[in-house]
């Protein structure tokens, strides 16, 4: 249930039957800009997971602006994850937007 402020989560990885072949050659120039972000947010990302191990090996702790860092690379990859590989039409921000991920375990039928 909603309170009305924010919108009721939705499943990310759904399947939709119709295409759109316009938006299949547009999907090329995304997939090279959406790569160069991914690239460059990862490889940024690596160094903040390299300095959070020698942090967590020195002090005992984790540094939450570091792990807010890492967090916000993979939502971002698992955000554009349905648009590139062509599960649906729904076109991404190019730049990384706030989102969140929530894991579900369904019950076996």
């Amino acid at each position: 249930m909603t309170d009305g402020t924010n919108p009721a989560p939705t499943q990310l990885f759904t399947y939709v039957h119709d295409a759109s072949r316009l938006e299949l050659l547009i999907r090329i120039v995304y997939w090279i800009l959406i790569g160069i972000v991914v690239w460059i947010y990862g490889i940024i990302a690596f160094i903040c997971l390299f300095i959070q191990w020698f942090h967590i090996l020195i002090l005992a702790r984790r540094h939450e602006g570091l792990s807010n860092f890492a967090k916000g690379y993979l939502e971002y990859l698992v955000h554009v994850m349905n648009y590139v590989y062509i599960i649906n039409d729904r076109r991404p921000s190019i730049l990384p937007v706030t989102v969140r991920i929530f894991e579900e375990e369904l019950q076996a039928p």
